[in-house]
């Protein structure tokens, strides 16, 4: 039952690897806890039983969007099982969750980012002209991580400067470039093919020619941002979160950030428009005579 579930999420309801690979921990836990709780299969809970794993997850510390989440995958299987005719019901349709918090998008201000992308020096290695294009990138286009890792050679149009990305649910978007993305670009994919006979692909790749991964990539983008932040969080969707920002600041419209980020619904873009208000009022407060 759970492979032909996690076969439908994966290639019906297109859930990115990221997610499939989560709700996967996710549906393993909630078996473990079952079978030691009240030797009994995921397939014939009941709504108590979720309820306790839920209070287990909360006296455990687990962050209120990791429960959220969890919660997610487990009405999603009782979902399929109804879709399926395994059962009637959908046992944690009624569970009540705890409350998430509101947390606004880490970024970094124009300073901080000036000082990432033209302050530090880069060495002329493959190494790192592959890093210099990877928080160029990031930054230039706010795609998503594993939009990143996924892209391809054949995803660059020089003539166009545009990228095609592939995001969630595989769906496809065109992300114009700038001449100097497109530089730093040229500049990396001269230099791969100087340095390695044979590679993958994708355009992105390891020291050896192969694709990329996330903890490599979350390790260059964290080296730099110690560099120029402060702040705890040091991960790409930092510098996703800094396009956004940065976009709407300097008066992008709401759709247009919407469509190269690729979101699905407006609400997920308007996160981005408090931290415009904000700086709103910080200029107001430090202009106007009777703030």
């Amino acid at each position: 039952m759970n492979r032909s579930f996690f076969e439908y999420i994966e290639y019906q309801k297109r859930y990115s690897p990221h997610t499939l690979a989560s709700y996967k921990n996710d549906l393993k836990q909630f078996g473990a806890f079952l079978s030691r709780t009240y030797e009994e299969r995921p397939e014939n809970a009941t709504f108590p039983m979720i309820r306790s794993w839920v209070v287990e997850l909360i006296e455990k510390g687990y962050a209120n969007t990791s429960i959220h989440r969890k919660i997610s995958c487990i009405k999603a299987f009782y979902n399929y099982q109804r879709k399926q005719n395994q059962r009637q019901d959908n046992p944690a349709g009624n569970i009540q969750l705890p409350k998430r918090p509101k947390q606004l998008p880490v970024f970094l201000t124009e300073t901080q980012t000036y000082n990432l992308l033209d302050e530090i020096s880069f060495s002329e290695d493959f190494e790192g002209l592959r890093d210099k294009a990877i928080l160029e990138l990031f930054y230039s286009t706010g795609i998503r991580l594993d939009e990143l890792i996924n892209l391809k050679d054949q995803d660059i149009n020089y003539s166009t400067q545009t990228i095609k990305v592939t995001g969630k649910g595989k769906k496809q978007r065109i992300i114009p470039i700038s001449d100097r993305l497109l530089r730093i670009i040229k500049n990396y994919k001269e230099k791969k093919a100087e340095a390695l006979e044979n590679t993958s692909a994708y355009f992105f790749v390891t020291n050896k020619g192969r694709q990329s991964y996330s903890k490599l990539i979350y390790r260059i983008v964290n080296k730099y941002l110690k560099q120029v932040s402060t702040a705890e969080k040091k991960s790409p969707h930092v510098l996703r979160h800094t396009f956004a920002t940065h976009m709407l600041n300097n008066g992008a419209d709401i759709n247009a950030v919407k469509e190269l980020l690729g979101h699905a619904t407006l609400s997920a873009t308007q996160v981005y428009t408090h931290n415009t208000v904000e700086r709103i009022k910080s200029i107001y407060k430090q202009a106007h005579p009777r703030a």
